[in-house]
């Protein structure tokens, strides 16, 4: 039986108890993406610092999680320590899977944790564990310790947070089931403010498939899109990484502190020599036949013997581009190395890798020292990185405390602004012109995913404000409403919204169904109206002077454009924010 409702596990970790909460709103949110604002909108404080106990961390999923494949996703929702605004950040795993298998729709928790904790929940469980003699433990070893202490696999999904989490850095992120990371605007903080070392779902219970043949017909056909044809098949392949040497084709890579976009050095961290050299196998979140998770591995030698240690280490574009590109390493063994330095930490790898790329020029244009840096930084020195790494993730002094609350921040005390490469937040992989740097720098999550900025630089050549504004609202609208079922966006071929509402209907939500386009409009508005009452304004964003600079394809970034495109965008996002419901 289709629930007509949400169902919500509401925690209050000073207590060390919980009460499900039902909620109206399926046909109205969805669910995901909806459902996360519609719990902040309820629970967040507003005009309160991000680091009030009673802020809101939210865990949710979507209508059409555990019945279709792909339906993978969990959305994360929290008042950022970044900017002190509604952030979002996603995550695959198992994550998803076991909330429903719990029984939940979403999780919220509230309060801080006595003292260092794990909350594990379950459909007929929950409990606030003393977790102390986990402080300052590394994440790696923390998941060794969680898994022994809460055994099982399958439904069973582990949050946790390393060293940086619990030293509340705005780079923190929150680790799930080894390979997957809710990672941008520093939601592990949120989990270190709340005395939460980790976060264990048990998915112990069970649920009905809807009766009849249109759903075993449904998901089959879209089942065998997914696998019989070649829609999905580069990410199960090279996997995203294949975007390296595509972008450093088109002169489109971030290199160097984005100093440069091309380089023939880059052949050493393409895709395709990672798949050569370093993948050992591909892995999976649950409820999905792709396997785009890419796994290579690092060795050390063991006990001075001659013997090694394997490791893997899970690997993508974003990561090889924040710890490869921007830092000038062009080995895919030092990449690895330095993904699994930055794993320890518990760090969002796109931040820490970018923030470390502005610290070196800073250091070499003499306006930082080694006093600061406590090691001298150097692009292309594996070494100097993995300690930097680490000095990041603890606040080793008071530089690095104040670089992991954001590259800006730095910046702005110690000078270096103009070539801090700070979109909202650290910038994503991609360096292909005006309509991204716009799309990053004012979208709701600052991610290369708010809307695909980056393929109409690619596919649009003539500067164009208007076209461009109408297709970063409409494109962050479609990705909205796969956000809220809750897909992964790499699925948006398959998922249009004609299957979006075949599949829906096959699970008897037929009033979702019908008013797709309505709902997705609403969650798109519902968000933006959240992120401004808690003191978004688009009219203030600026972008460094870095990305005025930039050369690709076809030329010098035209700044006349840029500023126009920025100008118009902002508007758009207020008349979002302030429209009606349609």
């Amino acid at each position: 039986m289709i629930r007509e409702d949400f169902r919500v596990l509401v925690v209050d970790l000073a207590a060390g108890r919980g009460s499900i909460v039902r909620m109206e709103g399926v046909d109205a949110v969805a669910g995901g993406s909806g459902l996360a604002a519609l719990l902040f909108h309820k629970y967040g404080l507003p005009d309160r610092p991000w680091n009030d106990p009673e802020q809101p961390l939210i865990f949710a999923i979507g209508p059409l999680t555990g019945y279709f494949p792909l339906m993978s996703k969990t959305v994360c929702a929290f008042k950022s320590p970044y900017h002190d605004q509604y952030a979002e950040s996603h995550a695959g795993g198992r994550s998803a899977l076991s909330l429903r298998f719990a029984d939940l729709d979403a999780l919220v928790i509230r309060g801080r944790a006595t003292e260092l904790s794990c909350l594990s929940v379950g459909s007929r469980h929950l409990e606030v564990k003393d977790v102390h003699f986990l402080r300052g433990m590394d994440l790696l070893r923390t998941g060794k310790m969680l898994r022994r202490m809460y055994p099982g696999a399958g439904h069973r999904s582990i949050f946790r947070i390393g060293p940086a989490g619990e030293n509340l850095s705005a780079m923190a992120c929150i680790n799930v089931d080894t390979y997957r990371h809710f990672g941008r605007l520093g939601c592990g903080a949120v989990m270190g403010a709340k005395n939460l070392k980790g976060i264990v779902i048990l998915g112990d219970g069970s649920f009905p498939l809807p009766p009849g043949k249109d759903y075993p017909r449904l998901f089959a056909e879209v089942y065998g899109k997914i696998t019989d044809t070649d829609m999905m098949e580069k990410y199960h392949n090279y996997g995203t990484p294949v975007n390296m040497a595509v972008l450093n084709g088109i002169r489109a890579l971030p290199i160097r502190n984005l100093q440069k976009t091309s380089d023939p050095d880059m052949e050493g961290i393409s895709g395709e020599t990672f798949a050569r050299d370093t993948l050992l196998r591909n892995a999976a979140c649950a409820g999905c036949p792709v396997g785009c998770v890419h796994l290579g591995f690092v060795r050390e030698r063991f006990m001075g013997e001659n013997r090694y240690l394997y490791r893997q280490v899970s690997y993508d574009h974003e990561p090889i581009f924040a710890v490869g590109a921007m830092l000038q390493i062009t080995n895919a063994f030092s990449v690895l190395s330095l993904l699994e330095a930055v794993e320890r930490e518990g760090l969002d790898v796109m931040s820490a890798g970018v923030a470390l790329a502005w610290a070196t020029e800073a250091l070499e244009k003499e306006i930082l020292s080694v006093r600061e840096t406590l090691v001298p930084l150097k692009f292309g020195d594996e070494g100097s990185y993995r300690q930097a790494f680490h000095h990041l993730g603890a606040g080793s002094n008071d530089f690095y405390r104040l670089l992991a609350q954001g590259t800006l921040k730095a910046a702005r005390a110690y000078g270096g602004a103009d070539f801090a490469c700070v979109l909202g937040q650290e910038m994503a992989g991609y360096a292909t012109g005006e309509v991204f740097f716009v799309s990053q720098a004012l979208g709701l999550r600052h991610s290369h995913l708010d809307a695909g900025g980056y393929s109409y630089d690619q596919k649009n050549q003539a500067p164009d404000v208007e076209g461009a504004v109408r297709f970063l609202v409409r494109d962050e609208q479609a990705r909205v409403l796969l956000t809220s079922m809750v897909g992964c966006l790499f699925a948006r071929g398959i998922y249009g919204d004609e299957v979006l509402s075949d599949c829906l209907r096959s699970l008897g939500r037929t009033l979702l169904a019908d008013n797709l386009g309505r709902v997705s409009r609403r969650v798109q508005q519902l968000r933006w109206k959240i992120r401004l009452g808690t003191g978004f304004d688009p009219r203030t964003v600026t972008i460094p002077r870095r990305f005025y600079e930039v050369e690709t394809w076809r030329g010098r970034i035209d700044g006349t454009y840029l500023d126009a495109l920025k100008d118009a965008y902002a508007r758009a996002v207020l008349e979002l924010a302030h429209g009606g419901a349609d």
